[in-house]
């Protein structure tokens, strides 16, 4: 099964998809880790992204896609695959179907602006293993340090206030459009992810084996 988690950044893709993932026993796919990975080992494609991904905006779809390409290529996705943070345009969607990837599910994960900005304000990433905490309400074991590897947690840069107001603008203007998009072809579900973890799993899954 081939499934696409929508929503602003914050809202919760990246944890809904990391418990779907191991449910289903298919690879999550972040966007965001494989490009901050790009960008730490140096390569043609991070350094391209590095002064998009600072500014807390969109990074080119030929690179994106380039990247994403050669993660889909992997054997561990011929059973299906998450793509988390991709697509973010109607452009990237379009590439998508024009690369013969058909879509089966898309989950759209619903969260207001302002608990967004509360949200990502209080967000520490796993600089090692791109692995997500939360200063509130998903606190690692040891502070400042990765429950999974041991790396140190960070807040990024587009974590930061003044990033958060434009990342928002941002995804109103070009991300949003999705949802428009996969509701016509018949494959999105809207969630409300001001709730539980636990309670928007649920719902995906019912979703997903409907």
């Amino acid at each position: 099964m081939k499934i696409i988690f929508l929503g602003a950044p914050g809202a919760g893709k990246g944890t809904q998809a990391e418990i779907i993932s191991d449910r289903l026993s298919i690879p999550q796919i972040s966007t965001g880790n494989i490009l901050r990975e790009a960008l730490k080992s140096g390569t043609e494609n991070g350094l391209k992204a590095k002064t998009f991904i600072e500014a807390g905006q969109l990074v080119p779809d030929e690179i994106v896609i380039g990247i994403l390409q050669d993660r889909i290529a992997q054997d561990d996705c011929a059973g299906g695959f998450i793509l988390d943070g991709f697509p973010r345009t109607i452009a990237q969607a379009e590439a998508l179907d024009s690369m013969g990837i058909a879509i089966d599910r898309v989950i759209d994960i619903e969260v207001a602006d302002e608990a967004i900005e509360r949200r990502l304000s209080g967000r520490r990433v796993c600089e090692t293993c791109g692995s997500s905490y939360h200063l509130d309400h998903k606190k690692p074991a040891v502070e400042g340090v990765c429950d999974k590897c041991g790396g140190t947690l960070i807040q990024r840069k587009d974590d930061k206030p003044e990033t958060i107001c434009e990342r928002l603008k941002v995804y109103h203007e070009q991300t949003e459009p999705l949802k428009a998009y996969y509701k016509e072809k018949g494959k999105l579900c809207e969630v409300d992810g001001s709730r539980a973890i636990e309670a928007i799993t649920a719902e995906a899954l019912a979703f997903l084996e409907g």
